[in-house]
């Protein structure tokens, strides 16, 4: 790869939007609508955002957006999501990408925030800069028609009632609020994130209706909600439609078996389409017949630590765990070296030390066992984690599992 020195990394200017915006969609081949733009530059964080130029000409871009994550334990840490990275076809392979990852996790680094996250467009691409899978999301094709549904005692005490998206978008959001704290690589929303789950554009419709919502209630407050859209088909005069599945969260396995299974039972439809959900989603469990479900697996979202000590520090440990790891970063040297991990379920601590090294391992793959979804005996297994205290790899990947998967509730 050419390094070329003739581009200047500069921080985004708002006049500069326009231009670096256009960038993006002609990188990305998309055309996105007039409400996902003014979304786009309402969230865009200009002091956060780079831009690459060649003279006048803008050929890179990148972002981030100032997150909360949940990591193992419930706490919320400070989080770098990495968003809007392009590279103009034109000078590909002449250190472009390379310049805005580091000119990035350096700024991070500056902001105090041990992590940094991102889904990726092209899994190939950021693991060279200390990326690794954190979370997988779960998709799947049901057949509706011939799968049933066994629900928990309670299902039928839930009131189920449609509402106009718009209409109950506060009290979706407390429900997806009261959520975030119980799961590993959920987000905590800041102001105007929760519009994104109403954009209802042509492409994100894809031949189906307009979103449809359902709240679930008890007592008269809500207590979970579906986001839909439903996909007419008729096959030789016979209903074959599809419910596409946006979003879905519930407070209790009776309001989630509620809601599931009226997705289930829409008129005029055989199949239920998810996509993106945890991997140990609860209606896996309900289902009379999961062959017919059609499951499927895809990356979801990448992480890295950014402060080493920081990052292994703000997450709680299943089991007690005392183990030096020796830390390999060359894209951010200043992880490199031995790190002491002391924790249990109540907290933890890691500092710099001298001592002789249990485990050894790159970055990424503590990026890739931080919250709990890829254990650390399975790299171990794949030569990716070198034991170098016998037994240290067993215990220590039994330390970082977390009693529920984690998940990534929507992209950014």
């Amino acid at each position: 790869m050419a390094t070329d020195l003739t581009t200047e990394l500069k921080v985004l200017r708002p006049e500069q939007w326009d231009e670096w915006w256009e960038h993006l969609v002609r990188a990305f081949g998309e055309g996105p609508s007039p409400q996902e733009r003014e979304l786009d530059r309402s969230r865009t964080e200009f002091g956060r955002s780079l831009g690459a130029w060649d003279g006048d000409e803008l050929v890179g871009t990148a972002g981030a957006f100032s997150f909360r994550m949940t990591v193992p334990g419930g706490a919320l840490v400070p989080t770098a999501g990495v968003t809007m990275v392009s590279v103009s076809a034109t000078h590909r392979r002449r250190g472009v990408l390379t310049s805005m990852m580091r000119r990035q996790l350096e700024d991070v680094r500056a902001l105090g925030e041990p992590l940094a996250a991102l889904t990726a467009s092209e899994p190939a691409i950021y693991g060279r800069f200390g990326y690794g899978v954190a979370a997988i999301g779960l998709g799947a094709e049901i057949d509706t028609a011939r799968v049933a549904l066994s629900v928990p005692p309670g299902t039928d005490a839930v009131r189920l009632r449609y509402a106009a998206p718009e209409a109950v978008l506060d009290a979706c959001e407390a429900v997806y609020a009261r959520t975030v704290a119980g799961r590993p690589g959920m987000l905590a929303r800041g102001p105007g994130w929760e519009r994104a789950a109403l954009l209802d554009s042509e492409r994100r419709r894809r031949g189906a209706s307009p979103l449809q919502c359902v709240v679930a209630e008890r007592d008269g407050v809500t207590v979970g909600y579906a986001r839909f859209r439903v996909r007419p088909s008729w096959e030789e005069g016979s209903a074959e439609g599809t419910v596409v599945l946006s979003d879905l969260a519930a407070l209790d396995a009776a309001s989630g078996a509620a809601l599931w299974r009226f997705l289930f039972g829409i008129d005029l439809t055989s199949t239920l389409s998810v996509r993106a959900r945890p991997v140990d989603d609860a209606w896996q469990y309900l289902v009379s017949d999961v062959r017919r479900c059609r499951l499927r697996l895809q990356d979801a979202l990448y992480l890295r630590p950014v402060d080493v000590g920081a990052a292994l520090a703000a997450r709680t440990y299943q089991t007690p765990v005392d183990v030096v790891f020796e830390v390999q970063d060359a894209f951010c040297p200043w992880n490199t070296g031995r790190w002491r991990l002391s924790g249990d379920a109540k907290g933890a601590s890691c500092e710099r030390t001298a001592d002789p090294a249990d485990l050894a391992l790159s970055v990424r793959e503590l990026g890739s066992v931080y919250l709990g979804g890829v254990p650390l005996a399975g790299l171990g297994a794949a030569g990716r984690v070198r034991e170098l205290r016998e037994g240290a790899l067993a215990e220590a990947s039994v330390a970082f599992g977390s009693a529920v998967a984690p998940w990534l509730p929507h992209g950014f």
